[in-house]
Order: structure tokens, then sequence, then C-alpha cells
């Protein structure tokens, strides 16, 4: 091949380099050049299309580094064999057909909302603002690898006050978000242990630890929650746990239990227990009880704590106590990882918790989802004759377990029929359990009182024929 007939443009936007480039892609693509078919020199299509050498140059250079053509030295370019290649033109024409795709619904009963309406936007401006304003160049230097000790600081306050753990500013580490946290865990902690999950559990704590390589067990639950009897069976090292609101089932693990957990970790010098404070600020009949935490001697419980949930997700700031001998580990094994949250974002979350604000923010928060709990249990009424109500009282979402004879999966179906979306208990099983009684979660932090009576009413209707049924 000789020539190449371009149409170029050269009072366009797109560069004749790229002008260039795409003919050719397009032709190689289209098998309008052949596999092994000889392009025409980059001085011959230069001087043809009447552009400069090094356009052409630029053009080839591209195709070359996307596999469209080879180089031989001496011979010149050929086209490449692209069987199987991506084609990046046709899969951006499929994109809009994906987004049409997905499935629009008119009400989400996530059980991981959060109200981001209630969230005190001038007063994080406030304080972001008198941050900013002072010109300190220590504010823009690499900070503590631990988190300032200042925030730390805060922090431990914080936690002694409401959820009663006992820590000092040097147990703890802060990092951007829980998954970070359980993968800086796993470094300081090392391979070869065995850890023990709640079943059904928090399906993402899970997979991080499963995505690193730890072997993991599930272990049933019963009403007070982890089954310590079939943990020791396990032979699992750790237990990662969620005592103050199990998540998802909603149980709130009595003080007997607790300390059975702790009897279990004291038998054995490598064991610990990983305690998730999940939704511990959201408790709406009787006093919190106080943290694992808080009543372990032994040095045996990691305690897991974040930000995400009680003030907005994209704050992505977590935190984890470590006890006595893993403190001493992470100083000799991770403690030169910088830390991954700013010091800016510290500072404000500081000022946020030292300066009442977030108190203040977690009493009007609490007070919200506690209307919306109420709401919710009223409204569905109408459904009691076919179902119970479970894991009330506590966090931002309860369930509803049907009766016998009812699917999980046509509960779910039937609802996305209306455009609501609902949640299957089945979906954070690590096993599968045949018979199980059909459950379906609903959260209620990301609706109003009027959305909630109205997507409740619906689902009232929507599964009516079930209703009847099984009367």
């Amino acid at each position: 091949m000789n020539e190449l007939t371009i149409n170029l443009k050269p009072h366009d936007k797109i560069p004749m380099y790229e002008q260039i480039y795409s003919y050719i892609k397009n032709d190689i693509q289209g098998g309008r050049i052949a596999y092994g078919e000889k392009l025409p020199s980059t001085r011959a299509l230069s001087r043809h299309l009447e552009v400069s050498r090094s356009t052409v140059e630029l053009a080839y250079e591209q195709l070359l580094s996307e596999g469209y053509i080879e180089s031989e030295p001496y011979r010149g370019f050929f086209a490449a064999k692209i069987e199987g290649l991506y084609h990046l033109p046709k899969v951006r024409a499929r994109l809009p057909e994906k987004e049409a795709q997905k499935e629009e619904y008119q009400y989400d009963f996530t059980p991981n909302g959060v109200d981001l309406g209630s969230f005190p936007y001038h007063v994080w401006r406030k304080l972001s603002k008198d941050i900013l304003m002072d010109d300190r160049t220590e504010l823009f230097k690499s900070g503590d690898a631990q988190g300032e000790y200042s925030f730390r600081n805060a922090i431990c306050s914080y936690l002694h006050q409401a959820r009663g753990v006992n820590c000092t500013p040097e147990q703890i580490i802060i990092g951007a978000g829980s998954d970070y946290i359980l993968m800086l865990l796993s470094t300081i902690l090392g391979r070869g242990y065995r850890i023990a999950f709640e079943d059904p559990a928090y399906k993402q704590a899970y997979r991080v630890m499963e995505s690193l390589a730890y072997e993991t067990v599930p272990i049933s639950l019963d009403q007070s929650g982890m089954c310590v009897g079939e943990l020791e069976q396990s032979g699992a090292d750790i237990a990662y746990v969620t005592p103050s609101h199990q998540y998802p089932t909603g149980i709130v693990m009595p003080m007997r239990r607790r300390m059975e957990l702790l009897m279990w970790a004291d038998k054995r010098e490598d064991r610990y227990i990983i305690e998730d404070d999940y939704d511990s600020e959201f408790r709406y009949k009787g006093k919190p009880i106080p943290a694992l935490q808080g009543y372990d001697a032994g040095g045996r419980v990691i305690y897991l704590g974040t930000f995400s949930r009680s003030v907005a997700p994209a704050i992505r700031l977590s935190y984890m106590v470590l006890p006595g001998p893993l403190l001493a580990k992470y100083q000799e094994k991770v403690k030169f990882i910088s830390s991954t949250v700013s010091k800016v974002d510290q500072m404000i979350v500081q000022r946020f918790i030292e300066e009442g604000y977030y108190e203040r923010h977690l009493n009007k928060t609490r007070a919200l989802y506690k209307s919306r709990h109420d709401t919710m249990l009223e409204a569905l009424r109408p459904l009691l004759a076919v179902c119970e109500v479970f894991g009330e009282n506590a966090g931002v979402h309860l369930l509803l377990r049907f009766h016998a004879g009812v699917s999980e999966d046509e509960l779910i179906r039937r609802a996305k029929e209306c455009k609501i979306k609902v949640y299957g208990l089945s979906d954070y099983r690590v096993r599968r359990r045949e018979g199980e009684r059909a459950t379906v979660l609903l959260g209620y932090a990301n609706l109003s009182g009027e959305q909630i009576k109205e997507a409740v009413k619906q689902l009232t209707q929507c599964w009516g024929r079930i209703t009847e049924q099984t009367e």
C-alpha cells in the first residue's frame, strides 16, 4: 500500500495526527486494511497528505502502542492481528443500553442508608473555614502515621464517655474507611489465623478478610448472638462480632454472652476478638450496653469504629483501638505506613467532637431515626398477620420474618414489580440454609415518614395475595 486517502480537516478541533490515527484504526477494525498488509511509510504518507512527517509519526506511534500496527526493522509498518481486541467504540455504544437496564425504584428500603438531609452543613463549613483561615504550614505537612495525636485524644475521650472503652490515644489508629482499617490490621496480625464470622454476617468485612487470604468459618447465631460452643469447636483464632447491634439481625449481645466470648479468647494466647461497634449510636429503648472492649482485662479485643455511619459516608474516617500486644506489633511492623486521612479532615472532625457538635448531631439524628422507626412499626401493622417483626429498637433497619410457605424471592420479586426495593436476609448468609423462613430487611434512614407510610402501604397491597394464602 503506497497511499491512504484521508479527508483531513485542518481547522477541526481534533488534531490531524488523531484524525490519521482514527482513520487507520477504524479501517483495521473494519477489515478494510487486512492483517499483514503493509502501510505507507511515514515519509510517503506525509507527502501524500501534505502534512508534516512528525504528524504521521505521532499517529503511527499511537497505533503501535495500542497494538493496531506492528513495526519490522528495515521493512516498515504492517497491520496487526486484532482478533479478540477490545473495541472501545463498540463498548461506548453499549454503555447507554446498560444504563437503561438499571432498575428504577420509587422507594429503596436500603439498610445502609444515612439521612444526609440532617447533616450540619453550616457547622461543617464554619469549622472548615476556621481551620483553613489559619495560615499554618504545619497543616500541610505530612502528619502522624497513626493519625494526629490531638484527634486521637478527642476520640479516646468520646469512646470512654459514650461507649465505656478503656484506651489511650497511643492505642488508636486512624484510617480512611473500615476496609482500609481491616487491611492494615491484617498486616499487623500476619497470616495463619482462622477468623470466625457471625452467620448471617456483615458481608463487607467477611469479603475483605477472605480476599486477604484468611481462612474464614461461619458461626451460627442464637437469641444472644454468636454461639460460643460452636466457636470453640470451629478451631478459630479470631472472632469477628458486632455485639452492640448485630448486622443484619439486630441482636444486642447480652452481658453473659460477652463474658463467655472474653473467656473463650483468654484460653489461648493467640486468640483475639474483633469488636465492630456497628450502629452503637442508634438505640431507642433502654440504655446502651458498654462496649465489649471495656470489660477486656487480658488485651484480647480489637475495637473498630467509624464516623461514616454517624456523620456521613463520604468522610471515610474510621479507627481501631489496638490491645497492648498488637500495638507493639504495629510499632514494629507497620509504623512506617503513612496515615490515609488528611490532617485537615482530622482537625475538622476533632473540632466537631470537642465543641459538642457531634453529640448534638447524634441526638438530632437519633430522634429522627426513632420517629421513622416508630412510623415504620405502625405502618407494618396490617402485615403482622403473616409475619413477625424483629431487630427493632436499634439501628436503622428492622426485619420481617414471614410465616412458612412464603418465598423470599417471591417477596422481593413482587416488591420490585411495585418499584420498591427490599433486601433478603439470605444475601447476608455465609452458608445457605434450606427451609429457613423468608426474611426481608427494611431500612428507614433514607425515607421520610410520609414515604415510609406510602411505601409500606404499597408493599402491603403487592404482598396482598401472599397474605390471603397464608391466613
